[in-house]
């Protein structure tokens, strides 16, 4: 091939320019075409292809409908509900580990799962896994680059580390979906009437919490953007770890959480603790609201009035509080301090409804020792203000 011909070495000289040409010359015997060598090199992943020919694929559709009998329509319709790039049936875009999956659903259908009980999980699956490898991805680079590395030191370099390591991972996601199916089987639950349904229930009585970081907007302006990465991070990371089998977070959007669980008290718990979690790591201030009532739970997600209004609540709380509807402060009424926040009229929500303010149990009882201890000893280094009229 005439690598300098197709503009493949524009602009590199010396010992960039050989390099590059020696990739080259190593990918096009490896089979790469050139209009695959000019796409990578026009969006700066030529020397990711090596890892493509690890990760790729040797199989077309048609191939896996002969060895699973899963109908070529099917496979492509899983493909793009995984998000993957549009592919035509002849295209080599599966390996062995889409062969297996394919038997899989092959295997699901036969049991009687239908195919758009399939393609639900598929979808969601896609959305979780496209976060999943991108993380990865930007893990592995940041590992294993090098200062001065050259095109050709980490397209060989990242191939063999993607070989050894790849694998590795597999146990990995696999751990992760038992545990969190052992967790969703104990929170899970199943009513008389949903036994002789034969089917889960719709709507449900959910507690639903938004939780979000104040002034993240300002904030974006004020810190670089690895420091504000490090920020939504680490607010994920708390709103994960109050999520007790009780509560379940249910995604992170950003700079806000959402939380569910059948039970209004837990739920608050979990956002007071989150608070605390969030002053303790020293991030921004959070604010949260709360509401109960009739919501569905769907693909992982959560969708109904409760949540509504829980996103709603969550833009009026003052920051560093928990504000609450009425039906979550009376269900929860004996586990927490509670103040009322007066009445709201919420977008969406017709007529105005009484709000409150959630504390831990004991909290307004040692404020008040705290205020008097005050009164009786002033502070050193404080003059003794006078009293207010």
């Amino acid at each position: 091939m005439d690598f300098a011909g197709a503009g493949l070495l524009d602009g590199l000289e010396g010992e960039e320019r050989t390099a590059r040409e020696q990739l080259l010359e190593r990918l096009a015997a490896d089979g790469f075409t050139l209009k695959q060598l000019k796409e990578a090199v026009a969006e700066d992943r030529l020397a990711l292809l090596p890892v493509e020919r690890v990760l790729g694929g040797r199989y077309t559709a048609e191939e896996i409908e002969q060895r699973t009998e899963l109908p070529v329509e099917l496979l492509m319709r899983m493909r793009r509900l995984l998000g993957l790039a549009e592919a035509e049936p002849q295209d080599r875009v599966y390996g062995e580990a889409e062969v297996a999956a394919a038997q899989s659903i092959k295997m699901f259908i036969d049991a009687g799962i239908s195919e758009d009980a399939i393609a639900e999980i598929t979808r969601v699956l896609g959305e979780a896994m496209s976060r999943v490898s991108a993380t990865t991805m930007t893990a592995f680079a940041d590992t294993f680059l090098k200062p001065g590395d050259s095109e050709q030191d980490v397209a060989w370099r990242f191939a063999a580390l993607a070989e050894q390591l790849v694998p590795a991972f597999s146990p990995v996601l696999l751990a992760a979906y038992q545990a969190h199916l052992r967790e969703t089987v104990q929170r899970g639950m199943l009513s008389r009437e949903e036994l002789a349904a034969g089917h889960l229930a719709g709507e449900q009585e959910i507690a639903v919490c938004f939780a979000d970081l104040v002034g993240f907007t300002t904030l974006g302006g004020q810190l670089e953007t690895e420091e504000l990465g490090t920020v939504i991070t680490k607010f994920g990371e708390l709103a994960a770890e109050v999520a007790t089998p009780r509560v379940r977070l249910v995604k992170t959007i950003g700079d806000a959480a959402m939380l569910m669980s059948r039970e209004p008290g837990p739920l608050v718990a979990a956002a007071l603790e989150l608070l605390d979690a969030v002053e303790r790591a020293d991030l921004p201030s959070v604010r949260a609201g709360v509401a109960w009532g009739p919501a569905l739970a769907r693909a992982g997600d959560v969708y109904g009035h409760a949540v509504n209004l829980a996103s709603r609540l969550t833009g009026i709380a003052r920051p560093g509080s928990v504000l609450c509807t009425e039906e979550v402060r009376d269900a929860a009424a004996e586990e927490f301090d509670w103040s009322y926040a007066g009445k709201h009229r919420l977008k969406g929500v017709g007529e105005t409804i009484p709000l409150y303010r959630a504390r831990p149990a004991g909290a307004q009882a040692k404020d008040a020792a705290a205020d008097g201890a005050g009164a009786r000893k002033p502070r050193a280094g404080r003059p003794r203000r006078r009293a207010e009229h």
